[in-house]
C-alpha cells in the first residue's frame, strides 16, 4: 500500500492517541487519485460509529526517493506496524485489476488474522468468485473425470459459492468478522461507501458484543 509524504519518522515512533477501538482500513482505494479524500471519508464514518479508522496513507514517511525498492519495503513495514496497533481490520475486497481482491489487501487480511485481530470485509460486487472466473475464462470450462470444474489448462475452479478465494472468506468467518456484499453503480466501484458503512456498523456491533468490558 502507499503512504503519504510528510516527514521522516521511524515506525516505532508512530503513536495513535485515541482510546476508541482502532480499525485498519485495507483496500485498493489507496491507488485512487483522490485516495486521501476517500480515506478521510472512511475515517469520518468510523468516527460516527465509535471507532478510529486508520488508513494506510496516514503513515508519515519520507518518500523523497519515490521509486526505490527500499521505499516500497519501508511502506510495507510501516503498514504492518499500523495493523499491529489496531484492534480490527476492515477490508474492501471488491475485485481489483482482475477477478479477485487486491493482492495487498489479501495479504493484510492474513497478517491481521495471524495476529489474532478481528477481520471484516465488504465488496461492491455481488457476483461470486466462481461466476467471475467463468466470465473471465477465454474458453468454456469442462468437468474432469472426478466431476471437478476445470479451466482449459486442467486446473480446478473453486465452486464453494463464496465471494472470493476460500482463504479470504475463511479469514473473516474464523476471526469474528462479517462479510458485507452489495452492488453499486459501475462508475462508483471503488468510491461508493454504502457497503463500507454497513460493514463498520456490523463490526462495531459485533465487537461490542464480544467485549466483556471492565471486570
Amino acid at each position: 500500500m502507499f503512504a503519504r509524504t510528510r516527514t521522516s519518522v521511524d515506525c516505532n515512533e508512530h503513536r495513535m492517541s485515541s482510546t476508541l477501538p482502532r480499525v485498519y482500513l485495507a483496500g485498493p482505494e489507496v491507488f485512487l487519485p483522490q485516495a486521501a479524500a476517500i480515506g478521510e471519508a472512511k475515517k469520518a464514518i468510523c468516527s460516527r460509529h465509535g471507532c478510529e479508522g486508520v488508513f494506510p496513507i496516514d503513515a508519515e514517511l519520507d518518500l523523497t526517493d519515490n521509486n526505490s525498492a527500499e521505499t516500497g519495503f519501508r511502506i510495507s513495514a510501516f503498514n504492518e506496524e499500523l495493523i499491529r496497533r489496531c484492534d480490527a481490520l476492515i477490508a474492501n475486497i471488491t475485485p481489483f485489476r482482475g477477478i479477485s481482491a487486491d493482492v495487498g489487501t489479501a495479504y493484510e487480511m492474513g497478517f491481521a488474522a495471524g495476529l489474532g485481530k478481528s477481520v471484516f470485509a465488504y465488496t461492491n460486487v455481488k457476483a461470486n468468485y466462481t461466476s467471475r472466473v467463468l466470465a473471465y475464462l477465454p474458453r468454456p470450462p469442462v468437468r474432469d473425470n472426478k466431476g471437478r470444474l476445470c479451466d482449459h489448462a486442467g486446473m480446478s475452479i473453486e465452486e464453494w459459492g463464496l465471494t472470493d478465494n476460500l482463504m479470504l472468506d475463511g479469514s473473516v468467518r474464523s476471526h469474528g468478522g462479517e462479510l458485507i456484499i452489495g452492488a453499486v453503480p459501475a462508475d462508483e466501484l471503488y468510491t461508493n461507501l454504502d457497503n463500507f458503512q454497513r460493514c463498520v456498523e456490523r463490526a462495531m456491533a459485533l465487537m461490542r458484543t464480544s467485549d466483556p468490558g471492565p471486570q
